[in-house]
């Protein structure tokens, strides 16, 4: 990892001081205690396996402070949304080793109330850690995802975030497969938190980290790019109206079955839809280093990402020609 000098925006800038973090505590409060802190939410809930193997992973380890602050439900595919009118309701979790909040929020709630320094009666992180997803999260399902979501939700405040995902592929993976993503991840993980206490961990992006279905032979780690990898998602007539089993990321959105779903019966005039998977689909003309090649090439892809969206380079002079006709 090398030092950078760009703030959240991408622009030049020194570091942040204190008043840039506007009502929250700051991170050096994290730095006084003997061990780093770490904060850990996720998209899945906090039952989830991928985030209970985390946990446990840094529990073990004995170097860190883990705090946990998680959707108290499944809010997958809920991307950068916030709760604005009502409050949040936190109850405790029993997750050996950490502190631990249900949150009935989404990822970015969760985020935002881990770092705020309000949930840990001041404790704030020097990291947070948001994963680990069932299911990558390349190409444009970055726009999607909760678990993306949570740690550029920390990244905004200017909090170094990681965000971490499984390439679950269903009929082949296995919970235990989530437990390997953690270990491999750790080494990372450990990398980033010396360069934060150094002082050299770059301020301008925060990392989507992927980890390969066979994540015991993955290929090493790998920087990658953002690509245009996409799940195209259509629309289908359903009699049920429960959810689907699985989320969008492990493809089995038609599991609608009578033994988990149940029928609707209130009212004939009502028409139900449900989300279904078209095709999966990836520009192969992008290059070796785009995250969803790399991924399913066997890598564990490390990905820098920025909060801001930005149209192309290219676009800026057509734009403006247009307005000057106007």
């Amino acid at each position: 990892m090398s030092a950078g000098t760009h703030n959240g925006n991408g622009e030049a800038a020194s570091p942040l001081p204190a008043r840039a973090r506007t009502d929250l505590a700051s991170p050096s409060m994290a730095s006084t205690a003997a061990q780093p802190v770490v904060m850990v939410t996720n998209d899945d809930g906090i039952d989830a396996p991928g985030l209970r193997f985390l946990v446990d992973q840094l529990v073990a380890q004995g170097r860190y402070r883990v705090l946990v602050c998680a959707p108290d439900t499944d809010r997958s595919g809920v991307s950068h949304c916030i709760t604005w009118r009502s409050p949040l309701s936190c109850k405790r979790v029993d997750i050996t080793g950490a502190p631990a909040f249900g949150v009935s929020g989404t990822p970015a709630d969760c985020a935002s109330l881990g770092i705020s320094g309000k949930l840990f009666d001041g404790l704030v992180p020097d990291l947070v850690l948001s994963g680990i997803n069932i299911g990558s999260n390349c190409g444009f399902h970055v726009v999607y995802s909760g678990t993306v979501a949570g740690a550029r939700e920390a990244f905004i405040y200017g909090f170094p975030a990681l965000a971490m995902s499984y390439n679950w592929v269903a009929g082949k993976s296995s919970v235990n497969d989530l437990k390997v993503a953690a270990e491999v991840c750790m080494p990372l993980i450990n990398a980033v938190m010396v360069e934060i206490k150094n002082g050299t961990y770059p301020k301008g992006s925060f990392l989507n980290i992927d980890v390969p279905t066979d994540a015991g032979h993955h290929k090493g780690y790998k920087i990658t790019k953002q690509g245009k990898f996409m799940a195209r998602i259509g629309w289908e007539p359903t009699a049920y109206k429960k959810p689907a089993v699985e989320s969008y990321q492990t493809a089995n959105v038609n599991a609608d079955t009578e033994n988990d779903m149940e029928v609707d019966s209130s009212s004939e005039n009502d028409l139900l839809f449900k989300r279904v998977i078209v095709k999966r689909s990836y520009d192969e003309e992008e290059g070796d280093d785009i995250d969803y090649k790399s991924l399913v090439d066997g890598y564990i892809t490390v990905t820098p990402l920025v909060a801001h969206s930005r149209a192309e380079a290219d676009a800026i002079p057509y734009y403006k020609a247009c307005l000057s006709r106007i």
